[in-house]
């Protein structure tokens, strides 16, 4: 193995530049109705140039400055391109004209083959807004996407290509953002940290990325909020909350500013359950980025942002029906008590970016992070396992007759969280001979004050039931027990513990001509030492270096293919959350988790019923080292706080995405996946996040003849995840799967004003540059989707049967959007 990583970083570094000036735009021009438009004039900086009888148009264009491209015809209203190219790059842009009477607004997008070579999805921000979802947002769009896992709707978070929810990194302005450490479901969560009102670029990344990107296994989301050139506001407000965002400019243009309000309220969707509740839930939080341009060469930023999530939730009652239609059960549960959590989080940002010339740019940032988080919960729940009523005419149909099981559980905690998060970090970017090199240098130290206590006690046929690992079920309750009494699950720490790390990166990127195509390559590597102590730990210095590789290569410079291989070494250096076990003890010197990363892809641009699509299809391959095992419950991750697994992942993803509908984009994606462990020894078996199939499509449309009439449909599909088991089962003896997840989102809108079209209005539609009016309908085919499982007993047969916990039904929700 140490020859091959010898091998592995020779390799990395055997690979040379060339460089060279002018780029091309061409593509198709077409109407509304999909024919193409000949005569129309493409115009930029003075150049011109026309489209052909087939619509095609093609010009050369300068590079490396943003650019406005004006298309235009007598018929036709005018359209405006921005764009920015690279040398040498072909850019192709098939644009949609519409006519005086159907209007669609003017098309602004932004070069991203820069990103494409380095394999980094980008997304449109105004698309993401629309796509319906019980958690709309940028998670929301991310679940549509190959190797991106999620069986829970209320939750914002997601699993890619094997991993789980801690293995994601997420920056917004290049700053980290983290999430909150106690949540364990989703209707907990709230609010993302990501404001979608404040959102210009959305970057993503499921693997293989560079080595400036951080310390995380699985993926990267790279989000940068607008800087504002006008003055500009929305709101929104549906049965779900609301929102609203601001866009200042000075009147030098030196200060900017965005800011967001929001509030939720999870109600509507938490009511559709099973389970009927008092839920007087509040998310609210507020987000600012500011800029100041202090000279051509200084710029100042700040990002902000004030969160508060309470969530007060009373069960009262509930009742599932399982079973087969030969023998159908229901469990009927009364509940007594309530839960009242709250998270609130304070993050702070300053940015600053001194340019001594257009070749070396240097950045540097600090940023605090303030998380404090109580989940205090006396929940007592009594239940009945009972065979129902299935004689049809019978005066008692779908009635419980008959009890097989009586019992109940109490679950208590009293857990109290304070994390207080600081970094610095200094980046450098230079570019010298048509060569780049980045550079950074980070230091972090996270300080965490942590109590917990919690504990629950099981009651079968008033019998208390212990823990079945620690004190096994001999013929209890008939025989006598001898033993201890205690609770079922039992946890009590307090940890006070501070983490000190330091991070660096280097990596090179240049473009070489071989023959007539063009490689691109990027070669960097990153490390990063940490020492955990406090308390009555202190913990050893621990560090990890990660070289990691990016070469693409285009057949001809005209051509629209790529191909990518990618790869490297990732490291995850142990979070507070992962150096947990699970009696609630820090063990200090849990390794990094490891894995190599080799990723080959294809990137194929084409035209197809004359309208531009991409078909991306990726091999992956991921080894697995050092691996600390967890299981989770909900979105409840607890860690065994060791090394002693390894595993792999394995899997293909495919993303088809373009016009299937003129102007408008749509994709679908499918993805296999395959990922196992071997702890110490025992076999391979599957992950907690081994959902082996994934199909996903997000669809845009609107009436040809009404264009202010548009339809978003969001579906996803996939395999059952394992789960479901009780909390104490050996995962070696104990192998289940929850069912398969299928939701659908479908989502209609109306354009009441545009006032980028030539129609009139009334007086009061002056006040608003857009106004639309929509309806959502959640889980629209009304599937019961589970995410985990409610294990009881049955007293007579010893049996113990997994009920499962539904999640959403069907869900009508009505929206107003307004632009000023």
């Amino acid at each position: 193995m140490k020859k091959f990583h010898l091998l592995f970083l020779v390799f990395l570094f055997l690979v040379s530049p060339v460089f060279c000036q002018k780029g091309k735009l061409q593509g198709y021009i077409y109407d509304a109705t999909n024919n193409p438009i000949s005569d129309v004039t493409i115009t930029v900086q003075g150049l011109t140039s026309l489209s052909n009888s087939k619509g095609f148009y093609s010009i050369s264009i300068p590079s490396n400055q943003k650019l406005t491209i004006v298309f235009s015809h007598l018929s036709f209203k005018k359209a405006t391109l921005f764009l920015t190219i690279q040398p040498k790059e072909v850019v192709d842009f098939n644009m949609v004209l519409n006519d005086k009477e159907e209007q669609m607004g003017e098309v602004i997008v932004t070069a991203n083959n820069k990103k494409r070579i380095q394999g980094i999805l980008t997304m449109d921000a105004a698309t993401i807004k629309n796509i319906p979802g019980a958690n709309p947002g940028i998670e929301n769009v991310l679940k549509s996407l190959a190797g991106v896992n999620s069986n829970n709707e209320l939750s914002t978070q997601y699993a890619v290509r094997g991993g789980n929810y801690d293995e994601n990194l997420v920056y917004v302005n290049e700053v980290e953002v983290y999430r909150p450490f106690l949540i364990r479901s989703g209707q907990q969560e709230g609010l993302s940290f990501t404001n979608t009102d404040l959102i210009q670029n959305i970057d993503f990344s499921a693997g293989g990325f560079q080595s400036k990107f951080g310390d995380k296994l699985s993926s990267v989301l790279d989000i940068t909020y607008r800087i504002p050139t006008q003055f500009g506001a929305t709101m929104e407000a549906s049965f779900l909350g609301g929102s609203a965002s601001l866009d200042l400019i000075s009147k030098d243009k030196r200060w900017t500013a965005v800011t967001g309000l929001r509030y939720r309220n999870n109600s509507l969707l938490v009511n559709s359950q099973e389970t009927q509740t008092n839920f007087t839930p509040s998310f609210i939080d507020a987000q600012t980025a500011v800029n100041f341009q202090a000279s051509s060469k200084w710029k100042w930023s700040f990002l902000g942002n004030v969160s508060q999530n309470n969530y007060n939730y009373e069960p009262l009652t509930r009742k599932t029906n399982f079973g087969t239609i030969n023998d159908p059960k229901a469990l009927l549960i009364f509940y007594k008590g309530q839960e009242k959590d709250q998270y609130r989080t304070y993050f702070g940002a300053l940015k600053t970016i001194f340019s001594s010339s257009e070749s070396n740019i240097y950045k540097l940032i600090a940023s605090v992070f303030h998380t404090l988080e109580k989940e205090h919960f006396d929940i007592l729940a009594e239940y009945r396992l009972g065979e129902v009523d299935a004689t049809i005419g019978s005066e008692n149909l779908g009635e419980v007759t008959f009890s097989r099981g009586i019992g109940s559980q109490l679950n208590h905690a009293r857990n109290d969280l304070d994390a207080l998060i600081a970094t610095i970090e200094l980046k450098g970017l230079h570019d010298w001979n048509k060569n780049s090199v980045e550079w950074g240098v980070k230091y972090t130290r996270e300080s965490i004050r942590d109590r917990i206590s919690e504990w629950e006690v099981i009651d079968s046929a008033g019998f208390s039931i212990n823990r079945p690992l620690v004190f096994p079920l001999k013929d209890e309750p008939y025989a006598v027990y001898k033993g201890p009494l205690v609770p079922y699950q039992a946890v009590r720490a307090i940890n006070f513990n501070s983490i000190n790390r330091f991070s660096g990166y280097v990596q090179w990127s240049c473009k070489a001509n071989v023959g007539n195509g063009l490689v691109w390559s990027n070669v960097g590597i990153r490390t990063q030492s940490w020492q955990v102590s406090g308390g009555a730990v202190s913990g050893k210095q621990l560090i990890t270096v990660s070289p990691r590789v990016q070469l693409t290569y285009k057949p001809a410079v005209e051509a629209n293919l790529l191909f990518r291989l990618s790869g490297g070494f990732y490291h995850q250096p142990p979070s507070y959350r992962e150096l947990r076990d699970h009696e609630g003890a820090v063990q200090p010197n849990v390794k990094a988790q490891q894995s190599i990363h080799l990723v080959v892809a294809n990137d194929y641009m084409f035209t197809l019923w004359n309208r531009p699509f991409k078909l991306v299809s990726e091999l992956y391959y991921k080894s697995l080292t050092d691996v600390n095992t967890y299981t989770i419950d909900n979105v409840r991750i607890r860690y065994a706080a060791n090394n002693e697994a390894k595993g792999y992942a394995k899997g293909i993803d495919l993303r088809w995405n373009g016009e299937f509908v003129p102007g408008t984009e749509s994709w679908i994606s499918f993805g296999y996946l395959k990922t196992e462990e071997n702890t110490n020894g025992k076999g391979f078996i599957a992950r907690p996040t081994d959902q082996r199939l994934k199909f996903a499509m997000l669809f845009q449309d609107y009436m040809p003849n009404i264009p202010s009439v548009k339809l978003y449909l969001n579906l996803v599909y996939n395999t059952g995840l394992p789960g479901g088991s009780p909390s104490y089962a050996d995962p070696y003896l104990y192998q289940n799967r929850l069912r398969d997840y299928r939701r659908a989102d479908v989502g209609f809108s109306k354009l009441l004003v545009d006032k980028n079209s030539t129609k009139s209005y009334k007086k009061w539609a002056n006040h608003f540059q857009e106004l639309a009016i929509g309806l959502e309908v959640f889980n629209i085919f009304n599937n019961q989707n589970a995410i985990t499982n409610t294990w009881v007993r049955d007293v007579y047969t010893k049996t113990q049967y997994g009920i499962p916990n539904y999640m959403t039904t069907r869900v009508f929700n009505i929206k107003l959007n307004a632009r000023f």
